[in-house]
């Protein structure tokens, strides 16, 4: 995944947050403005600035399936970056409405994101791992709670959204006979 990644992308790279003073400063700046509900920054989020994908230290440790799940989700971000451009993607991501508590740009580009998670889980794991109320909980808790600064504050839209995806991916898996 990481070679197609880098076909694609030929400046890809992989860097851990621990190693990275930038990642630090998100931290504290994180841990700020979600009074602390941001908490696991550095040691459980992936994060694509530019062409780098920036690592958790349990990276390593992380399973092969998990890890290509989190691959295609970032590579979503990567080509969004590519569509908008550096300027206006960090727009679209940090304005539009509020950057805390009504986030639609940023929930606009995760939707999309989240989605090949979804599809890489079925595809990886199963549609069973896909249709899990632990996934669907871990996701809508990312949308609505500190883990994106509040980015959506309605856990319905996000519940309807996903049940939506999961329709789809479940035709699209069920017409390729899977």
């Amino acid at each position: 995944m990481i070679a197609e990644i880098s076909e694609e992308f030929p400046r890809f790279k992989l860097v851990t947050k621990r190693a990275h003073p930038l990642s630090h400063a998100i931290d504290v700046a994180l841990r700020i403005v979600t009074f602390g509900t941001q908490s696991q920054y550095l040691s459980h989020y992936h994060t694509v600035i530019g062409d780098t994908l920036y690592t958790p230290a349990r990276w390593d440790s992380t399973s092969d399936p998990d890890k290509v799940i989190v691959l295609r989700h970032e590579r979503v971000h990567l080509r969004q970056r590519r569509r908008y451009g550096l300027p206006l993607m960090a727009f679209i991501y940090f304005v539009p409405f509020l950057p805390i508590g009504l986030a639609y740009g940023r929930a606009r580009l995760e939707w999309e994101a989240y989605e090949e998670t979804l599809l890489a889980t079925a595809e990886l794991k199963g549609l069973d791992a896909a249709r899990s109320p632990e996934l669907r909980k871990a996701i809508v808790k990312r949308f609505t709670g500190g883990a994106y600064a509040f980015m959506w504050p309605f856990p319905r839209m996000v519940e309807r959204w996903y049940a939506r995806c999961l329709a789809r991916i479940e035709a699209q898996l069920g017409a390729e006979g899977r």
